[in-house]
């Protein structure tokens, strides 16, 4: 796949509700989406369960839009539907999917993406009622295939492969039905049977067997690295996707990192250190970004990485002060720490980009978060960087003369 356009490129143009009356299930009215051209041309497809927020259904549905922008596609359509709970077979309703298939073949757009996690059988399923030739992908396999593409170290090339075949093991009957069906019983193309998708599974158990182990070597040495930096007052840097955790830790020790406007820019952790007038040396680590819905493989496959975090003396929880859903950010910040049970640490709140809100939207953030653990900040322009790097002296102990060199 490949990125699609900025959402300032994106004019939308309603077709009305596109109704079949012979669907049993609520409709929602479909927006196609004219963007710009030479890049994979991609449906969305969200499903809202009746009683959710549609304000988060809809900051959802706009992040997987912004996720198909970083693998690289084009959002042609979107498609919606709100239900009680999903079809076990198909996930959206008879109706809805036939919707899509009209779709689908208007368009001629053979990329179809859900925001939520498909089973196994419900991506089979939907690609057959498709045709058999479109492409589903659930969100998990959309974060994925974009971690793949940004992973540069081998460490991190690791960790997505193993998150990739985890995810990939219980779909690999799937893969086989739909290549039967693509070529039916032609020479060559016969169903391969339990005894083919029995060695596949091998396969995949012995390269996953290969990967936890390469991945417990790295994380030897990483305890190494770590302990010798004992004695060392040490910060990390946490917070959603793109909320500027990078920007901020150059803006601090001057470290030149890549700093994208992209979701999941940085996936490696880096290191830096700042040293305090005073002498005092702080390292400050920038981790990987988390997001809404973030698979479970991948948070198992990076938790060497994020064991970073889990030894700092203080987690600094960087946010997105401009982002209307910055609240719900915050509370999937809080819940993946909890899941990677480093929620005990000390935490200070900067609330980047500051430089992106007005004096009103300010002067409300700063009623709503308020307190010595709340600090604003700029990273892009420099504002209020003094007043972090004060804060975090406020929570330095007395160091001996015998702190680690770096």
């Amino acid at each position: 796949m490949g990125v699609f356009a900025s959402e300032n490129n994106i004019f939308r143009k309603p077709i009305g509700h596109c109704k079949n009356r012979d669907s049993p299930y609520p409709r929602t009215k479909l927006e196609i989406v004219y963007m710009q051209n030479g890049k994979e041309k991609i449906i969305i497809v969200g499903l809202r369960i009746l009683g959710e927020s549609i304000e988060f259904y809809e900051e959802s549905m706009a992040e997987l839009g912004r996720l198909v922008e970083s693998a690289g596609g084009e959002v042609i359509a979107r498609l919606d539907q709100s239900r009680e709970k999903p079809v076990p077979a198909t996930f959206i309703g008879k109706g809805k999917l036939d919707e899509l298939k009209s779709i689908v073949e208007m368009e001629k757009c053979y990329s179809v993406i859900f925001d939520d996690d498909l089973k196994p059988n419900q991506k089979r399923n939907i690609e057959y009622a498709l045709g058999g030739e479109v492409k589903v992908i659930d969100r998990s396999g959309l974060i994925l295939d974009i971690f793949a593409s940004r992973a540069k170290t081998a460490e991190a090339k690791i960790q997505v492969e193993l998150a990739q075949l985890e995810y990939l093991r219980p779909r690999l009957t799937g893969m086989w039905e739909h290549l039967s069906r693509q070529y039916g019983g032609s020479i060559g193309a016969r169903g391969p049977g339990e005894k083919q998708l029995e060695t596949d599974r091998r396969v995949l158990d012995k390269r996953i067997s290969v990967l936890r182990r390469k991945l417990g070597q790295i994380e030897k040495q990483r305890r190494v690295r770590r302990q010798h930096r004992k004695g060392v007052f040490r910060v990390a840097l946490l917070g959603y996707t793109n909320a500027g955790k990078s920007t901020l830790l150059n803006a601090i020790t001057n470290a030149r990192a890549f700093a994208g406007n992209k979701l999941f820019a940085t996936l490696d952790p880096r290191t830096r250190v700042y040293r305090y007038t005073t002498g005092r040396k702080v390292l400050f680590t920038d981790t990987v970004g988390f997001i809404r819905k973030l698979p479970h493989h991948l948070v198992e496959s990076f938790r060497s990485t994020l064991a970073e975090a889990g030894e700092a003396d203080i987690i600094i929880i960087v946010a997105d002060a401009s982002h209307p859903a910055l609240r719900d950010h915050l509370e999937v910040v809080s819940a993946e720490l909890e899941r990677m049970e480093i929620d005990g640490r000390r935490r200070l709140l900067v609330l980047n980009k500051t430089d992106l809100i007005d004096d009103t939207a300010y002067a409300e953030l700063t009623r709503r978060y308020s307190g010595p653990e709340v600090v604003f900040v700029s990273a892009k322009i420099g504002t209020g960087i003094d007043r972090l790097l004060d804060k975090i002296l406020e929570y330095i102990p007395t160091l001996s003369v015998s702190e680690n060199p770096i």
